[in-house]
């Protein structure tokens, strides 16, 4: 019985899973996004992120084990020294999937997975309030210039008179 066994088997034997989700990932951590299919990418995360984790720990052990995973060195190496000190502070949650819609050939649905930035966390939102404040000055100037033009205005109908 498969009871309680969690995985994405993806139509292949673990073999070619492996190997799929060790190029998928290779790709994702040289490019910093790719396109694929739904199913693969929910796995890609999953696998990704613990590589990542790898990264984070940077011990001999842990490159070691990332390379008997994902089989090409230069990828290791862009890995652990460029991007996994990039999420030192992170707990989790390194990737993120945003569904395109469906492929035109077989109508399978892609999604786009890509690693998360550090300035997409809470900066946008400090972000936000600056420009609203800014907005907010920006108004009472434009107030002020009204009221200004209005008395212009008046001024001008008064000597006309």
């Amino acid at each position: 019985m498969r009871h309680r066994k969690y995985t994405f088997k993806i139509g292949r034997n673990p073999g070619h899973r492996n190997a799929t989700m060790a190029n998928l990932a290779c790709s994702l951590f040289e490019y910093g996004q790719i396109k694929t299919t739904v199913p693969k990418a929910k796995e890609l995360r999953r696998f990704a992120d613990k590589m990542i984790t790898l990264g984070k720990k940077g011990t001999l052990h842990a490159r070691r084990r990332a390379l008997s995973k994902l089989r090409q060195r230069d990828i290791v190496n862009i890995l652990f020294d460029e991007i996994a000190p990039e999420y030192a502070d992170r707990e989790g949650g390194y990737s993120r999937i945003m569904r395109l819609g469906q492929r035109r050939g077989d109508g399978a649905e892609i999604c786009l997975i890509e690693l998360v930035e550090e300035s997409d966390g809470v900066d946008e939102g400090e972000v936000a309030e600056e420009e609203d404040v800014e907005t907010e000055e920006e108004s009472v100037e434009a107030e002020g210039e009204e009221e200004s033009e209005t008395a212009v205005e008046e001024e001008s109908e008064e000597e006309n008179k």
